[in-house]
């Protein structure tokens, strides 16, 4: 063989094993690479977690609901179209669909059907966070002492702020729904004010979160409160004097003398409902 044919069959042999994959050995944990020379590379096996990518609906609603939530969109903004929405972001319409679904479901936009239709900015208040609460109300099964404690611990507050922060309306309005109570013919017309009355010592305290506590505990109230077996005469007409006194004080805004007043009005109530009541659990319709 000639020379020259040597030297180009071993160089041809020397291509043909760059090319081909370096041989792996696996022992135990590590991985051994054989590669075409001959040397050994001792590797440590690599594991990646699943990659999972977040859905196109989720990442259109959170932009949305961040904007919405910072005030960049005003109260009542009209979101682009469907059809800007989806030229935009180039995601399907469905994709579109499922993100104001999600906010519509967040109370955070309202849709408006028509030629002037659409979806809508709805800031939070306090009726939002009352929905919120009230399901986890409902979903709790909230116990009969839990309610107590709740209005022992947050009621004597709404009224103090009540007393600090009421306006001349907010005074009207305690007045006139105290006076309805005093009057009412029936358990349910008295339940109603009673609740009422509570509601607005806590609109009064123009406090947004308390607020929105209190209308998520009224249904929990009306229910724990209707209870024939205990509310008679003398318990309505000792109601509407505890909150005739509250409103004294709020009217006066003497702080102190509304949340000592409502603590002895909560506290009262619930030393002369516990004996009495049966029920461990305030069950509201769902």
């Amino acid at each position: 063989m000639l020379t020259s044919d040597i030297v180009g069959s071993a160089r041809r042999r020397a291509r043909m094993l760059r090319r081909w994959p370096p041989r792996q050995i696996r022992t135990g944990t590590e991985v051994l690479q054989v590669t075409s020379s001959g040397k050994r590379v001792t590797r440590e096996p690599i594991r990646l977690d699943p990659v999972s990518a977040p859905k196109g609906s989720n990442v259109l609603a959170a932009e949305l609901r961040r904007r919405i939530l910072n005030g960049e969109f005003p109260e009542g903004t009209a979101l682009p179209t469907e059809r800007d929405l989806v030229e935009q972001t180039t995601l399907s319409r469905a994709s579109v669909r499922e993100a104001i679904r999600a906010l519509e479901v967040q109370d955070l936009v309202t849709i408006r059907t028509g030629r002037s239709g659409g979806a809508f900015v709805h800031r939070p208040n306090s009726e939002s966070m009352a929905a919120s609460v009230r399901l986890l109300i409902q979903g709790s099964r909230l116990g009969f002492s839990t309610l107590l404690e709740a209005r022992e611990g947050i009621e004597p507050f709404c009224a103090l702020l009540a007393a600090r922060h009421r306006t001349d309306d907010d005074l009207d309005e305690l007045i006139a729904i105290n006076d309805r109570l005093s009057q009412a013919a029936d358990l349910e017309n008295f339940l109603a004010a009673n609740v009422d009355w509570h509601v607005a010592v806590a609109k009064a305290s123009h406090n947004e979160i308390i607020e929105g506590l209190m209308l998520a505990l009224a249904p929990a109230i009306h229910t724990a409160t209707d209870n024939e077996a205990f509310v008679d005469d003398e318990v309505m007409h000792n109601v509407a004097k505890a909150h005739t006194a509250v409103t004294r004080a709020i009217e006066k805004q003497n702080e102190s003398s509304a949340e000592r007043s409502m603590a002895n009005h909560i506290h009262a109530y619930a030393v002369q409902i516990t004996p009495v009541e049966v029920r461990t659990r305030i069950e509201l319709d769902r």
